[in-house]
């Protein structure tokens, strides 16, 4: 059986080949996924479904090149934090953005059960606004 922490890496490294399938492969059907007031998609999102609809297809529409760059992993049992930097153009704006972001995962037999996700939110809509 996977660690905590070798399925939270597995997350990120789907990721980072943009394979949704992956990235849901261990989330549990009932996960609570936070993303912080004041991010696109904030948020509580319960279960696989709503996280892609609300999360990252929001994402890939609105942001070209979106990423997660993971830097670090810290294992904390069935706490797992991830911190990195997101980055992206958004496309309506055409601006550029980069963003530190930790990102709090709690798993349970083997599954994520949640996530909440802490950025600099103000970076992300100074890079949506037109003006």
């Amino acid at each position: 059986m996977k660690t905590n922490l070798q399925i939270v890496a597995d997350h990120y490294a789907a990721s980072a080949c943009q394979d949704i399938d992956g990235m849901m492969a261990e989330v549990a059907p009932d996960v609570a996924w936070t993303e912080m007031a004041g991010f696109p998609c904030a948020g509580t999102w319960i279960g696989p479904d709503q996280v892609i609809a609300n999360v990252f297809a929001v994402l890939g529409s609105e942001w070209a090149d979106h990423r997660f760059t993971l830097e670090k992993l810290i294992d904390g049992g069935e706490h797992i934090i991830g911190v990195g930097t997101y980055s992206g153009r958004h496309r309506r704006s055409g601006k550029a953005m980069q963003a530190r972001v930790t990102h709090i995962w709690r798993l349970a037999g083997a599954r994520i059960v949640a996530f909440e996700q802490f950025t600099d939110t103000l970076l992300v809509v100074q890079a949506m606004q037109t003006e």
